[in-house]
C-alpha cells in the first residue's frame, strides 16, 4: 500500500494542491491526510473514493485494492466483455473505456 501514498502525493503534486487543501475537501485535518500518503493508515475504499474524486481520477490511477476486498472475478469478467466488444464491433460508450 505504500505505492498508493506514493502515487496519491505524485498526481496530487502535479495538480498544485497542498495537502492542507486535500485534508479540507475530505473534511479531515493536515496530519491525517498526511498519514495517508505516507502510509501509515490503510487505504480503504472510502478514503480512495474521496482522493480520487477531488483529484478528478479513477481510483485505480492511484491504486488497485482489489487484492484487498476479495476478487470476485467481476473486473476479468468486464475486462473480457469490453474485449468481445471490440472484437465484434459493438459500440461502447466512452466512460466504459
Amino acid at each position: 500500500m505504500k505505492v498508493c501514498g506514493q502515487n496519491i502525493r505524485k498526481i496530487r503534486r502535479s495538480k498544485d494542491f497542498t495537502q492542507e487543501y486535500m485534508a479540507f475537501e475530505m473534511g479531515i485535518s493536515q496530519k491525517a491526510y498526511s498519514d495517508i500518503e505516507n502510509s501509515k493508515v490503510k487505504i480503504n475504499l472510502d478514503i480512495l473514493t474521496k482522493i480520487s474524486d477531488i483529484l478528478e481520477i479513477k481510483p485505480s490511477d492511484i491504486c488497485s485494492i482489489s487484492h484487498k476486498c476479495g476478487n470476485d472475478g467481476t473486473e476479468d469478467r468486464y475486462q473480457s466483455l469490453l474485449e468481445y466488444m471490440k472484437k465484434n464491433n459493438i459500440s461502447i460508450p466512452e466512460e466504459y473505456l
